[in-house]
């Protein structure tokens, strides 16, 4: 029989790291309640802990509004060249 490797979807771990990060229990009561081994909840808590202060932070906003901008742009340049290419279609049909 394989061992075939579990997958934990996103929800989960961010449950499993806060409840780590907290500290009420310890990482073996957690791994034992969790049924996951203590060295991923470290690595889970860890990742938490980096990924933190990304969240709260104007980088970020300003990299999303920055995303949106260039969507609207490319979305625009897209409607316009649409345009031009049904005009260019219609164009070439009358000359032939």
């Amino acid at each position: 029989m394989h061992n075939l490797r579990k997958r934990y979807d996103a929800v989960f771990k961010a449950k499993v790291a806060l409840e780590a990060t907290k500290g009420e229990k310890t990482i073996a009561q957690l791994s034992s309640e969790f049924g996951v081994h203590s060295n991923q909840i470290r690595q889970w808590r860890k990742q938490l802990l980096e990924q933190l202060p990304q969240l709260f932070s104007n980088h970020r906003r300003k990299q999303e509004n920055d995303e949106q901008q260039l969507q609207s742009e490319l979305y625009q340049q897209i409607g316009q060249l649409k345009v031009e290419l049904d005009w260019l279609k219609k164009k070439s049909q009358v000359l032939h």
